[in-house]
């Protein structure tokens, strides 16, 4: 089994939901299986595995989250596998699915169930055929390029006017800012938004230059406890947070300053936490979803470091995923970004230049990211890379984020 989360972004380009992209075989190992084998497994909903992993709360702020399902496992016990509210779920239907009296009555009993629901690859020919089908979706995924988004508004608002479209394949800014203007689509989604930018001041404010200076000394060959909480105790959100930590890990212990809280976790644990920490704090204020994207890229780069054979490097590994949006987080250049920080040359040449052993793992995870699935397998075939691993890895990586920002 393969997952990742692809994030679903409305015309203020704010995350507004998830779509779960899921594959359960090595289709590089089984080419024959290419657009059919995700489909086994009739009782299952695979990526109902990654949403209740991570909980809805974490995963979206409350909001919905997309989970295909097939002409199979639309009469699976859908209601038994998943652990979040149903109302947060949005079954992904497509054209597998056909529009008979059979699947238009499952479609109904899930419905009446409080899922929602939404239409994809469904060809301009079949709107009509499948009108019944269409009457109960909340949401239809229109491939941009192949409709006309003035007929498809004024057709939609007639015939399903509580439908929302939503624009997929949106591959470049150019691409966004022209289906903006047009206006019309609700969400949209494609490689544009793996990693949303906004516009942003390139000046880094006096509290960031103290998490930069902090990352810095944390960061260095067997760095001062005493040097790192000097620098934590110039921010009281960081203080708080440390002591809130040391305490639940000594409950009989009083702690009587943050140079003996630092003590307290010692150097290992000190600088893991700052460096979580502190990367929340740089991304407090752009859009949530690069604090997500970062964190749970980090814990996967150290969690596929033994299936790198990198075991030895995976706390470099864990700096290299959080540092490689440092740019957005910064309003910089990377370059300029990676200059203001001490990093490593492996974790600075996979980073700038796609260079060198760490680069292999970011580039893995980056084609995962895409749910570029033919890509994935094929490294995992020339990294003799067990898939169970991988998405276990990932897995682990979703519930240690949920579990670091649980939802409130």
């Amino acid at each position: 089994m393969l997952a990742t989360l692809i994030p679903l972004f409305d015309g203020n380009m704010s995350v507004c939901a998830y779509s779960v992209f899921g594959r359960k075989e090595n289709h590089f190992l089984n080419p024959s299986l290419e657009g059919g084998a995700r489909y086994d497994g009739a009782g299952t909903v695979h990526e109902l595995e990654v949403v209740s992993s991570m909980g809805v709360g974490t995963l979206s702020g409350g909001k919905e989250v997309f989970v295909p399902i097939n002409q199979f496992s639309i009469f699976a016990e859908i209601s038994l596998q998943c652990t979040v509210p149903a109302n947060k779920v949005v079954l992904l239907m497509d054209n597998t699915i056909s529009a008979d009296e059979q699947h238009v009555r499952r479609i109904k009993e899930l419905k009446s169930q409080g899922y929602k629901l939404a239409m994809r690859k469904l060809p301009i020919t079949s709107f009509e055929p499948y009108r019944e089908v269409l009457s109960l979706c909340d949401y239809i995924l229109l491939n941009h390029a192949k409709i006309d988004i003035t007929k498809a508004k004024i057709y939609f608002s007639n015939v399903y006017p509580n439908i929302k479209l939503c624009a997929v394949n949106v591959d470049t800014k150019e691409e966004y800012e022209e289906l903006i203007k047009d206006g019309g689509y609700d969400l949209y989604e494609g490689s544009f938004f793996r990693m949303p930018v906004k516009e942003s001041e390139t000046d880094v404010s006096p509290l960031k230059v103290n998490y930069i200076e902090l990352l810095n000394v944390v960061n260095a060959p067997d760095f001062d406890l005493q040097d790192a909480a000097d620098v934590i105790g110039k921010d009281p959100a960081l203080v708080i947070s440390l002591l809130e930590m040391v305490n639940r890990m000594s409950l009989n212990s009083e702690i009587t300053s943050i140079r003996h809280a630092a003590a307290m976790l010692g150097q290992k644990e000190l600088k893991r936490w700052i460096n979580t920490a502190v990367t929340k704090e740089l991304c407090a204020d752009r859009p949530s979803e690069i604090t997500r994207l970062v964190m749970i890229r980090a814990k996967f780069a150290e969690n596929l470091a033994p299936l790198f054979e990198l075991a030895v490097s995976s706390q470099e590994l864990f700096i290299m995923g959080l540092f490689s949006a440092l740019d957005i987080m910064l309003g910089k250049t990377m370059e300029e970004a990676l200059d203001m920080v001490q990093v490593s040359t492996h974790v600075k040449n996979a980073i700038l230049h796609n260079e060198g052993e760490y680069a292999k793992v970011l580039n893995f995870i980056m084609r995962y990211e895409d749910a570029d699935w033919t890509e994935v397998s094929r490294l995992m075939v020339l990294g003799n890379i067990d898939m169970d691993k991988v998405y276990e890895a990932y897995l682990s990586s979703l519930k240690w984020y949920r579990d670091l920002f649980p939802h409130k």
